[in-house]
């Protein structure tokens, strides 16, 4: 599963952009890694709910 996630990270946020810091890339990342993929991107794996609707149902 940590394969996938790297996989979709690579794919919907860094490969998207050109980061001029590293400091740039780090909060991409993270705002991605704590809001987008947890609380706005369904998963099929969980129902096609997101990893938040998952743990709190």
């Amino acid at each position: 599963m940590v394969y996938r996630y790297f996989n979709t990270l690579k794919n919907e946020c860094t490969n998207l952009y050109e980061f001029r810091t590293e400091e740039a890339l780090y909060q991409t990342v993270e705002e991605f890694a704590y809001v987008t993929y947890n609380y706005v991107r369904p998963h099929s794996f969980n129902g096609y709910q997101t990893p938040y609707q998952a743990r709190i149902a």
